[in-house]
């Protein structure tokens, strides 16, 4: 199943630039390679340049050919005429009383997306989108309020990565002591979209981002969160190798088919059958089902014990999250007695339970509430528009 794509009907039309120039970012290996010889590299030279150019621009994180001093001058030139070195623009940089950044990015055509970065005492995530909006509408996600408008490309995916390095200035040094702490240690798809409604993308992103030569962040560093495409989800497992994330949310069909909407299609049965024969499954690469607390919906005991019923054969851990409001929410978040009581129930069933703490919320960066503020704004005028009989 391909995702529907919806036409962005509250924005005027959009038109892709057009360049003769092909944009290195995004590119994996084989892509740059053959891309290299096109342009005129002699075959015999490509695996060289091909790793010279690949440590220049992600492991320095380089982006003026000029700069990339051990080329020769005139093969410098050669790919200053046929590729550039683009990432998508940053509009905003949000930073929260919590050390959050949220920021908004501008990609090709004038789509938004929202990119989050969050700091803890042993480790630094980066949470990146895979879409423009998304096409499941989860009643409880801010996100899901928004029409799917397009896939990212790779690239746009892993210029995500880079802009955030950019900005908390981690790339190296040349010639300064190696740093072995990771500003960026871990990242995440579980901003807006669906990661497995654009798998090629995504997975020719994280071949960019896992490479050794480059950003080198390790595939057990990276957690890709489904809401249970579940065609694609072997797949994850054997062209990516990152851990799984399910965006669970419910012990039942019945409230699941309204939690997440893509139950009705692949049911909670199907869903855990697909996840039970996980390839590299085990307790050191567990399966995290996310698990958001809304108040009277999912979260009672009975619902704690059918979760635990559930997981039997799976290694999974359960993140409890609590419900993260936003303007218009139709619902509200969990007690902490109730959230507590739900997580002891877990974790006394042999799992752990951690209870996420909400980060960036007054920033609108807590999970389930990434939303472009332009897409917000255009929502509202929208809306005013309508009042008025305009």
């Amino acid at each position: 199943m391909t995702a529907p794509i919806t036409q962005d009907v509250l924005t005027l039309p959009r038109k892709l630039p057009v360049s003769d120039k092909t944009n290195i970012i995004g590119l994996t290996r084989d892509q740059l390679r053959a891309a290299l010889i096109a342009a005129g590299t002699p075959e015999k030279q490509a695996k060289m340049r091909l790793g010279q150019l690949w440590q220049w621009v992600y492991h320095w994180g380089v982006r003026d050919f000029a700069l990339m001093t051990n080329l020769a001058k005139d093969y410098r030139a050669l790919l200053a005429d046929h590729f550039t070195i683009e990432l998508p623009e940053v509009v905003t940089r949000q930073i929260s009383e919590d050390g959050t950044r949220k920021y908004l990015v501008r990609i090709a055509g004038g789509h938004e997306v929202e990119v989050v970065y969050i700091p803890e005492t042993d480790r630094g995530t980066l949470c990146i989108s895979s879409q423009v909006g998304c096409t499941l509408t989860c009643s409880f996600c801010h996100t899901g309020t928004q029409k799917l408008v397009r896939n990212l490309t790779a690239g746009e995916i892993v210029g995500q990565v880079m802009l955030a390095r950019d900005d908390l200035g981690e790339w190296p040094v040349q010639g300064a002591p190696k740093v072995e702490v990771r500003l960026i240690s871990n990242i995440v798809l579980m901003g807006m979209g669906e990661p497995l409604y654009n798998f090629d993308n995504v997975r020719d992103a994280m071949k960019v981002v896992m490479d050794n030569e480059g950003i080198a962040l390790g595939r057990r560093r990276i957690t890709l969160s489904t809401s249970g495409v579940v065609p694609e989800i072997a797949r994850t497992a054997t062209e990516i190798g990152c851990l799984l994330a399910v965006s669970f949310h419910a012990t039942t069909d019945e409230v699941r088919d309204q939690l997440v909407p893509i139950n009705k299609r692949w049911n909670i049965a199907t869903l855990l059958e697909a996840l039970k024969a996980y390839p590299g499954l085990s307790n050191s690469e567990r399966i995290t089902f996310e698990y958001v607390m809304l108040e009277g919906v999912n979260d009672t005991k009975e619902d704690a014990h059918r979760l635990v019923k559930l997981l039997e054969g799976i290694p999974a851990k359960v993140n409890l999250i609590p419900f993260n409001e936003w303007p218009g929410a139709p619902y509200k978040r969990s007690s902490g007695n109730r959230i507590h009581a739900f997580a002891d129930i877990i974790y006394h069933a042999g799992y752990a339970s951690p209870i996420r703490t909400p980060r960036g919320e007054d920033i609108m960066a807590a999970c389930g509430q990434l939303k472009s503020a332009t897409e917000r704004a255009r929502k509202s005028k929208a809306a005013i528009a309508a009042e008025a009989g305009l």
